[in-house]
């Protein structure tokens, strides 16, 4: 069993995340290095893995994969965004008359 280690935190800009997105993501997978990514000088975003999103952010194992998969076998993972505005205007709706 691999265990990972403790996230590391490198810096980069932009552009070259941009051009080595795929090098940049291999190493956030395999590694559990963490990329701060700035734009002119000033941090812009962080790159991390999922697993470490789920650890140390989420901190609810497994709750994406389960949005994801309840997705997926409802249905909502295909829904175009009119039938997204659908489904909330008919809950609302619904919602409304229990209330009343």
């Amino acid at each position: 069993m691999k265990t990972k280690t403790a996230a590391t935190t490198k810096l980069i800009d932009a552009l070259s995340a941009r051009i080595r997105l795929g090098e940049v993501m291999d190493e956030v997978e395999r590694k559990n290095t963490r990329f701060l990514v700035s734009r002119r000088g000033k941090p812009k975003v962080v790159l991390m893995s999922v697993e470490d999103y789920m650890k140390n952010i989420l901190k609810e194992q497994g709750s994406l994969a389960e949005i994801q998969l309840t997705a997926e076998k409802t249905g909502l993972s295909r829904l175009a965004e009119e039938d997204i505005e659908t489904e909330i205007k008919a809950y609302r709706q619904a919602r409304g008359r229990k209330s009343r």
